[in-house]
C-alpha cells in the first residue's frame, strides 16, 4: 500500500466514524469481496455495514438509503461495470454518498480509492483496502481491532 492510498483511506475514515450505517455492494466476485469488508467493519469498529449484490439494490435495499447514507462500490473494469455503476446511480439518486474502490474512477463518486486493474483478481487490492477500512475505522473510535468484543473463536475439543 502507499502512503497516498493510506491517507485517502484515512480520509474516508474521517467521513464514516460518525455513521449509523455503511453499505457496500459489489457484483460477480465483487460481492463476496463486499460481504468480507462488512464483516471485517462490523467487527472491528461495531459500525453498523451490510453488503448486498447489485442485482439486490432494487429490491427492498433501495428503501434503505436516505440522504448522507454511504454507500462503498466495489469495482472493477469488466462486464458488469456498466452495471454496478447504474447500481450507485440509483444511490446516487437518493442523495447517497457513494465512495468507489476500484479502478473504476467515476463523476458518481463523492470519493475514489483507485486500485490497480488486475483484471480477474482486482477483487484482492479492493478487499485489502475494505480490511484497512475496518482496521482504521476501529482506531478512530477508540477500540482496539486486535480485541473485537463478544466474538467466539472456533476451537476444536477432543
Amino acid at each position: 500500500m502507499t502512503p497516498h492510498l493510506l491517507l485517502k483511506i484515512k480520509k474516508m475514515v474521517n467521513r464514516l466514524a460518525k455513521k449509523r450505517n455503511l453499505y457496500l455492494i459489489g457484483k460477480h466476485e465483487h460481492y463476496p469481496a463486499a460481504l468480507e469488508c462488512a464483516l471485517k467493519v462490523k467487527e472491528t469498529s461495531y459500525l453498523h455495514a451490510e453488503a448486498f449484490s447489485c442485482g439486490e439494490l432494487k429490491h427492498g435495499v433501495i428503501s434503505l438509503i436516505e440522504a448522507g447514507e454511504v454507500c462503498i462500490v466495489l469495482n472493477s473494469n469488466d462486464e458488469v461495470k456498466t452495471e454496478v455503476l447504474s447500481s450507485a446511480a440509483e444511490v446516487k439518486v437518493r442523495n447517497g454518498t457513494l465512495i468507489g474502490i476500484g479502478p473504476v474512477v467515476d463523476q458518481l463518486f463523492d470519493l475514489s480509492i483507485q486500485t490497480p486493474d488486475l483484471g480477474c483478481l482486482t477483487v484482492i487490492p479492493n478487499v485489502i483496502v475494505g480490511q484497512l477500512l475496518g482496521y482504521y475505522l476501529a482506531v478512530y473510535r477508540g477500540v482496539n481491532p486486535d480485541k473485537p468484543r463478544n466474538l467466539a473463536k472456533s476451537v476444536t475439543v477432543k
